[in-house]
């Protein structure tokens, strides 16, 4: 595979470089330096979104007639590298990188009108609504009901590690909607507005002391039926379909820009040092996991590559969780002062600001370190646990 970019390639991003120079501000730029985990503070991410959409680059992926860019994988991949190194937020995934590929999908002509604008512009804002307290890797056995009514379903039960569900104003969710036949069969793909009579949102801390997930309960919530995407009663194939964007996509631009940012902080540390030899092999490692995602999104071109995205998304969150162990160990004491909220007596929840220097806790990579390593236990498990990742292969890839 030629790993080198044609001049058309190096003009674009150029151009892209220039456009990040001009329209990001220390302000967005802050907030993406200081992003702990995949999401970044909400008001700089949305900030940054109205700016894309501007220049009409808040969702190249999607296609042209509903507002992507007509971009070539490796376009596709020099921007998303481009932003990362220049300290750009990420956008919020679940309706941009997910939900929107499935409206475009199953959605009717009405619902791709009405929400495909809207979630560009940042109007409608989603949050994802699958795990629940009994049913997360197994998530065949949620048990959230949604009882027919007329034009209408009575949504009961709750949905768990629910991530900003309190500044979204929409959440797609899994509903079960039938108890006959196997788990996977009787579940519906639902849009359901957050401003319903009937729902809860409650904060959940997490471990690093951030405030990111919510649990969200429904009682005798009235959603509208024409809100089903696909079929009553078959929505699992609509969830599986999500769940390939959810683990798919490119882990090795933002892993590159991590261990370039340790080299240049730690570079006293990493002097003949042990930590020099390991860093050097997790460099290695992002490089192989780079050509193998840049080889998959060729083949694909750019489409769902089903199974695969198991494998990419085992590759990527366990090469984030050693280098973000490697951060951690090269910030030393200093990062280790740092210490997490704790939640307040009553329940209260104390507002999270990431360190701006290096007052009392070490200057900010250090003082992130423990944020970042904390926030990536996570990712071996959200988006379906990787042990079940492996098994998808085994059976999908392997045949056994």
């Amino acid at each position: 595979m030629d790993m080198d970019w044609t001049q058309a390639e190096l003009a674009f991003r150029d151009e892209v470089r220039a456009f990040l120079a001009d329209k990001l501000t220390p302000e967005i730029r802050r907030a993406g330096t200081l992003a702990t985990s995949v999401y970044p503070d909400h008001e700089a991410s949305m900030a940054w979104q109205r700016i894309l959409h501007a220049r009409g680059w808040a969702a190249p992926h999607w296609p042209v007639e509903h507002g992507g860019c007509d971009w070539s994988v490796a376009q596709h991949y020099i921007f998303n590298r481009e932003r990362i190194a220049a300290g750009a937020p990420s956008l919020s995934p679940m309706g941009i990188h997910m939900v929107a590929h499935v409206i475009i999908r199953f959605g009717t002509p009405e619902q791709k009108a009405w929400f495909l604008p809207r979630i560009l512009t940042g109007e409608v804002f989603f949050c994802q609504g699958y795990s629940e307290p009994g049913a997360g890797s197994d998530l065949a056995s949620l048990q959230m009901r949604a009882e027919p009514d007329g034009d209408d379903f009575i949504l009961d039960g709750s949905k768990i590690w629910t991530t900003h569900a309190t500044e979204a104003n929409w959440i797609f969710c899994l509903v079960r909607t039938s108890k006959q036949g196997r788990p996977q069969q009787g579940i519906t793909f639902l849009l359901v507005p957050m401003d319903l009579p009937g729902i809860e949102v409650r904060p959940i801390l997490m471990t690093s002391g951030e405030h990111v997930q919510n649990q969200v309960f429904f009682d005798a919530v009235r959603a509208p039926r024409a809100n089903v995407l696909g079929e009553v009663d078959a929505g699992w194939s609509v969830a599986k379909y999500l769940l390939e964007f959810e683990r798919g996509g490119a882990y090795a631009p933002a892993l590159q820009v991590r261990v370039s940012e340790i080299e240049a902080a730690a570079a006293e540390r990493l002097a003949d040092s042990v930590l020099a030899t390991r860093l050097a092999e997790l460099r290695i490692r992002i490089d192989v996991l780079e050509m193998m995602e840049l080889r998959l999104l060729s083949a694909s071109e750019g489409a769902s590559v089903g199974a695969l995205a198991s494998m990419m998304k085992i590759l990527g969150t366990e090469l984030a969780q050693d280098l973000a162990a490697l951060h951690l160990e090269a910030a030393g004491a200093q990062g280790l002062a740092y210490q997490p909220h704790v939640v307040m007596p009553g329940g209260a929840i104390p507002a999270y600001t990431p360190p701006a220097d290096g007052h009392a806790t070490g200057a900010p990579w250090q003082a992130l370190a423990p944020l970042r390593y904390l926030n990536e236990r996570a990712g071996s498990i959200y988006a379906g646990s990787n042990e079940i990742q492996r098994n998808i292969l085994a059976k999908a890839v392997l045949g056994l």
